[in-house]
């Protein structure tokens, strides 16, 4: 059957192929529910293919001088600017994204393809003093080894950007997995990588399942790193099987609970803006969307009724001419999840003051929601939300709004929103969290990203980011005498 977008293969060793079972995987567009493409379903066969690829691609780029590799690094940075258009037009197809948000994808990847291979050329040898003067000591940055790249599917584009880039730069090749809800992308990437001729082995993309693909990927000796965007209970399963044969780096960006923090003298206008804005982004489906929102007693109320004013005017659909706010959730297992989130909260005390349903019998749709709960005892707040859906409790001091807000296992991102000084100063301070946004939210690929306690291992973006595709090593020389 003929699709939009067609049929796409398996990118190992620098060829398109299809995979060793010739099985396929239909990829379904969440706006309609109509297939738009087929992509080559890898087998167990391919992942020890691409596994001896990589390695042995590993031996050629790690020896690669850096010029040749930023070099190469530039030309798929310029392929995928060239095919700019289609492949926004493929995250919106496979993801369901608006317009607007499918740029956000596409400009990550090519930023970060141009950051890292700009950041790799600052890395130098670090001289170390010798407090006797008896030695020469200098600390050397060294290629890590083969990586192995597990991607969420909601930012298709952005995470692999995120990983990719510095693997690269940093002379590591690597095989990434996507997510079979947004594999589109990738393989279109994989396209573009053999269209240049990339170098053989340094990069290769592949999906399939679990059995087949992620375990042996992971529990083999050959990779250095794994490296994964998703849930943090995907990272403890692939801690747990990566390390059965080997020891091996990590590099985890895992799930989120963001507080949203609102004080008394807070601005509010802003504050709504941006909660609003968090909460439809990408339909709520974003690691660090506020899902916990604390407002003092003084203005629960008012943000209440606000936030479903802005609510009530969000327009929802698929398509560029249609220029909807907010799109679909990825898959109908994700409005079922979120509908349940929505229930249990709502038989856990919460009450529902807007939304609470799926909206379409035509693609994986869910309204935006506010439920309010009395306090902060819901088990349902421990929950990682990945839909548009506000959870609104109240809190009468800052030590309150400071305890409600750490009372998670999860800590990657955080807002708080004051006009007073000391107060974000506090907030600065108590706040467990990996990022902490004050009266504002910035993100960008020059600023580190990265959780605490359950939220991760290791950062994405920032030449920090580059330093965990690296080993270093100290070099020690006696001064003869």
């Amino acid at each position: 059957m003929a699709t939009k977008f067609g049929h796409k293969k398996l990118y190992i060793d620098g060829q398109l192929v299809e995979s060793e079972s010739s099985k396929s995987f239909d990829i379904i567009c969440p706006g309609d529910e109509t297939i738009i493409a087929s992509i080559a379903w890898a087998s167990k066969q391919d992942a020890l293919r691409a596994l001896t690829a990589a390695q042995e691609g590993f031996k050629r780029w790690s020896q690669t001088d850096v010029a040749e590799r930023v070099s190469w690094m530039h030309k798929l940075r310029d392929k995928v600017i060239e095919h700019r258009d289609h492949l926004r037009e493929s995250i919106m197809y496979e993801m369901g994204k608006v317009w607007a948000g499918t740029d956000e994808d596409l400009t990550s990847l090519s930023d970060s393809l141009a950051y890292y291979a700009d950041e790799v050329q600052k890395v130098s040898d670090i001289p170390i003093p010798d407090k006797e003067g008896s030695h020469e000591h200098r600390l050397v940055h060294q290629p890590l080894g083969v990586v192995v790249a597990f991607l969420a599917y909601n930012f298709p584009l952005l995470n692999l950007g995120f990983k990719l880039s510095p693997a690269l730069a940093a002379g590591c090749s690597i095989i990434i997995k996507p997510s079979e809800y947004s594999a589109l992308s990738a393989y279109i990437i994989a396209e573009l990588c053999a269209e240049i001729n990339f170098p053989k082995g340094v990069i290769n993309i592949l999906c399939g399942d679990v059995q087949e693909v992620a375990i042996p990927l992971s529990e083999s000796r050959i990779p250095r790193m794994i490296t994964m965007i998703g849930s943090t209970e995907t990272a403890q399963k692939l801690i747990a099987q990566s390390s059965r044969t080997s020891i091996k780096q990590y590099s985890m960006e895992c799930g989120g609970n963001a507080p949203f923090i609102v004080f008394e003298d807070a601005d509010l206008d802003l504050a709504l803006d941006l909660a609003v804005a968090l909460k439809i982004g990408n339909s709520g489906q974003i690691c660090v969307a506020p899902n916990r929102f604390y407002i003092h007693e003084s203005l629960v109320e008012t943000f209440k009724d606000q936030m479903k004013e802005r609510f009530a005017q969000v327009k929802t659909g698929f398509g560029r001419e249609n220029n909807p706010d907010m799109g679909p959730l990825a898959n109908q297992a994700s409005v079922l999840k979120t509908h349940d989130i929505v229930n249990r909260a709502i038989d856990q005390g919460g009450e529902l003051s807007f939304g609470g349903n799926p909206m379409a019998s035509t693609g994986y749709y869910f309204e935006p929601t506010i439920i309010h709960l009395p306090n902060n005892q819901a088990d349902i707040l421990q929950e990682e939300i990945f839909g548009p859906v506000a959870m609104i409790t109240s809190f009468k001091t800052k030590e309150e709004a400071m305890e409600l807000a750490n009372s998670t296992n999860a800590g990657l991102a955080s807002y708080a929103f004051s006009t007073d000084q000391e107060t974000l100063d506090y907030c600065s301070i108590h706040l467990e969290f990996g990022e902490i946004q004050l009266n504002g939210v910035k993100y960008d690929i020059y600023l580190p990203h990265g959780g605490i306690k359950n939220s991760g291992i290791g950062v994405d973006c920032s030449a920090y980011a580059l330093e965990d595709y690296m080993i270093r090593k100290r070099i020690s020389t006696a001064i003869a005498t």
